[in-house]
């Protein structure tokens, strides 16, 4: 696919994807979701970290309301389902570690995108805002299924109904993004986290993907048994070799990852 509305970038393991409609604050078209959709379908068979950003001040405005016609004609149903669904899959069933590097606005499903991934970082100047019911619609994009999880049922309940900025300082404080960063420190912070992932044992990342996860909705004791099949797994792997020989010989591990 030749991409128009993103960038894509793969380097030493490393795929950045950049949302690329600065003119509209990124704001999501149609085309824009089917080409997250590819690239990050693409990243997972050929990178070893994923992270999507913005370009220009914005990371995300959310849906273009203008796009395909007026806002009345659009079939929002059909959009969430054929559109948003796919795009919003590739991300969450991505087998690599994924990032949202956020380095501005994230509104409406902008916001919820970026919830989709692993772990989100974001500028200091940076918020977030479920502005769904300013219009007159509910949080979408996997937001009623994020939020509640990664901040709890009383601040989701609050940002849903008000639709208040959250600030990415107060998003940190909430546990609903992994780190509020200075805006001077931000971009080269990310890379360096982001290499970090790309450098690691990356079949092990998967697996604590998929554990932790299915803690959610498994017993205590399903939760035991299931970590102990991943670790089995894991405790076969030349990676996890590689790890114990790098730390008994006081050195960096050099990981092979999947």
């Amino acid at each position: 696919m030749e991409y128009q509305t993103i960038t894509y970038e793969l380097n030493d393991g490393l795929a950045i994807v950049t949302m690329n409609r600065a003119d509209k604050y990124n704001a999501m078209t149609a085309q824009m979701r089917a080409e997250i959709e590819h690239a990050f379908v693409q990243a997972a068979g050929e990178a070893r970290v994923v992270v999507i950003t913005g370009a220009g001040k914005a990371f995300c405005a959310g849906q273009d309301l203008a796009d395909g016609g007026s806002a009345a004609k659009l079939d929002l149903e059909r959009t969430l389902r054929d559109e948003y669904a796919p795009m919003l899959r590739a991300i969450v069933n991505c087998p690599v570690p994924t990032i949202a590097a956020v380095n501005g606005a994230a509104a409406g499903a902008g916001a919820n995108l970026a919830l989709a991934t692993d772990v989100v970082f974001a500028t200091e100047s940076a918020y977030f805002l479920q502005a769904f019911t300013r219009i007159g619609l509910i949080p979408d994009a996997g937001g009623t299924y994020m939020l509640p999880r990664q901040m709890g049922m009383a601040k989701a309940m609050g940002a849903a109904l008000f639709a208040d900025k959250i600030s990415a300082r107060q998003a940190d404080d909430w546990g609903m993004i992994w780190e509020a960063v200075e805006d001077h420190r931000f971009d080269a912070h990310w890379r360096e986290k982001a290499a970090h992932l790309a450098a690691g044992p990356t079949a092990a990342y998967t697996a604590v993907k998929d554990v932790i996860r299915a803690g959610w909705d498994n017993s205590f004791e399903e939760q035991l048994t299931l970590e102990a099949q991943e670790q089995g797994k894991c405790g076969k792997s030349r990676d996890f070799k590689e790890g114990v020989l790098a730390f008994m010989q006081k050195r960096p591990a050099t990981f092979e990852g999947r």
